[in-house]
């Protein structure tokens, strides 16, 4: 509430009654003084105290857009996206748009089938579509190749004819030759990509390993490519060169993506008349991370299609991850731009690995004077694909020393298994209280909320499960790690009288340096038994 104070036995309006009901109460206790005539101020129904109400409501409309702008005037109070966008562009720090999830499809064709087939770059491949849940896309984005399958053997076991070539796929849909328009010949050109969800990978300044967006410019019968750059700062030759054909991309807060060209200084202005064509992908995203055995459509392969071929991911879909979120870019941002994007600490390894979109935690270790290896789990989880660690490596080639050697390997993933004693109160439903504390036992084992050398507590699960709503006593009977290598008869923990405990006495499970929790995959048919967790209920009042 406001307070109204005296200088000079005069009163001061203060200035901190920012909110309509302070500013209202500032306004009446000034009326004796100002207006000493109006008496009858305190009823609600003088038109006095609507024009009091007006101003009040302006006041506190004004008070609003004040403290949002202070808010968004500061990197760590900043709420909006273009405001962070415009902020991190002030560091040279650009958020990263959606990554594409990508795996290795295997590829069969009929046994009687002794022609030849060839699969081209963009062939497409699908997820199966379900209720509520629509197929995904995937794309080969390899170089084409061609294969005589009269040359191959019939599989004794499926009956068919194995492609021995690995097709690569990623997640998303190729946009080719797409015409932004026609240049005028001015400085500082702006076209906006038709798409949303541009593709958009850090894979070295200028680098020629970027193919997610390629440029081109046509004017008569001559066609020239265009570079893309970060900033167009040092896009310009010597005095007698001509300045570089550079061009930069700008993603708005609604992932519509600009391209900007020069102005002749900074950067070539495209040549008037010309025709600007554009080829890019768009897509990415959580949703690309399917299962093992999930991908079993051909789209837009009408070569594969014809002679009946069939194809399968033996493995699943990983590294796909959604746009980057304000507070991912708050809190890796000041890494980045304190590495200058050059990678000599373990800790720059790092801060510029997790910049790279499609990265959802990695450990650096320095082996001897010119190896570092990064221990990498992609977005989600899973094990590093073939086309994410290539990635990964070209990322780092202009940051890191020239005799260096970077070394990408998977994460050892501990599963965790844990039963729990569940006695629900009653007038609860029993179905619904199970489920909630089996999302309690997930959330706490969640990808995201989990780390590197960690240690798991037993009381963290207990707390978990009893602040559900319901819940009248629970008590875990099972809370124990399986390691790579080990089979499930392994769980628990060895006594000193050769017995087996399925909880630690101590209460907790220490991870080592390259270990990450995760909730196992496989499942019996117990319906209270999902991935390594099984919720058993006693009976209300049961000992």
């Amino acid at each position: 509430m406001a307070e109204i104070k005296k200088v000079n036995d005069t009163q001061v309006v203060d200035y901190m009654a920012r909110d309509y009901t302070s500013i209202l109460q500032a306004m009446r206790e000034l009326i004796p003084e100002k207006l000493p005539n109006w008496k009858d101020y305190t009823s609600e129904a003088d038109f006095g105290n609507v024009l009091l109400q007006l101003f009040a409501h302006m006041g506190d409309i004004l008070s609003y857009y004040q403290d949002r702008i202070a808010n968004e005037s500061f990197l760590g109070t900043a709420r909006t996206r273009q405001s962070i966008i415009h902020h991190l562009k002030l560091i040279g720090y650009r958020l990263a748009t959606a990554a594409p999830a990508s795996t290795i499809l295997k590829l069969t064709v009929p046994p009687t089938y002794t022609g030849t087939i060839t699969v081209k770059k963009g062939d497409a491949f699908a997820t199966k579509s379900q209720k509520e849940k629509p197929s995904i896309r995937f794309e080969y984005i390899g170089e084409d190749f061609t294969v005589d399958c009269s040359t191959l053997t019939t599989n004794p076991i499926t009956h068919r004819k194995e492609i021995p070539h690995e097709i690569s796929v990623e997640e998303g849909r190729l946009i080719e030759k797409e015409k932004l328009g026609v240049s005028n010949g001015k400085s500082n050109q702006q076209f906006i990509l038709a798409h949303k969800g541009l593709i958009l990978r850090s894979l070295g300044i200028g680098s020629e390993a970027n193919k997610d967006i390629t440029l081109t410019t046509k004017l008569g019968d001559m066609e020239e490519p265009w570079t893309l750059q970060e900033t167009l700062a040092f896009s310009r030759a010597g005095q007698q060169e001509a300045v570089q054909k550079d061009y930069v991309i700008e993603v708005d807060e609604d992932d519509r993506a600009m391209i900007i060209f020069g102005d002749g200084d900074f950067g070539a202005i495209p040549p008037a008349g010309a025709d600007i064509y554009a080829t890019y992908r768009i897509g990415g995203g959580l949703k690309g991370n399917v299962l093992a055995n999930t991908i079993q459509t051909i789209v837009d392969a009408p070569q594969l299609t014809a002679i009946g071929a069939r194809v399968n991911n033996p493995g699943p879909a990983t590294g796909g991850s959604e746009r980057e979120s304000i507070e991912h870019a708050v809190m890796h941002a000041p890494g980045v731009f304190r590495s200058l994007k050059r990678a000599v600490t373990a800790e720059d390894y790092e801060a510029l690995a997790l910049n790279y979109k499609g990265v959802g935690k990695v450990r650096a270790e320095a082996g001897n004077w010119n190896r570092v290896k990064l221990f990498v789990a992609p977005d989600g989880g899973g094990s590093v694909s073939d086309i994410l660690r290539k990635n990964l490596l070209a990322y780092f080639e202009d940051k890191r020393p020239l005799t260096t050697v970077i070394e990408i390997a998977d994460v050892d993933y501990v599963r965790i298994y844990l039963t729990a004693k569940l006695a629900i109160e009653r007038y609860y439903i029993q179905e619904n209280v199970r489920e909630k504390a089996r999302k309690a036992i997930k959330d706490l084992l969640a990808f995201d909320n989990v780390d590197f050398k960690q240690t798991l507590y037993l009381s963290k699960f207990y707390e978990a499960i009893e602040a559900i709503e319901g819940v009248q006593y629970v008590t875990i009977t099972e809370f124990c790690e399986l390691r790579s290598g080990q089979t499930a008869d392994q769980r628990g923990y060895t006594t000193q009288t050769g017995g087996r405990e399925m909880v630690k006495p101590d209460g907790k499970i220490d991870l080592g340096m390259n270990e990450i929790p995760r909730i196992p995959d496989d499942a019996d048919d117990d319906p209270n038994y999902a991935g390594g967790i099984y919720i058993m209920l006693v009976e209300e009042g049961a000992v």
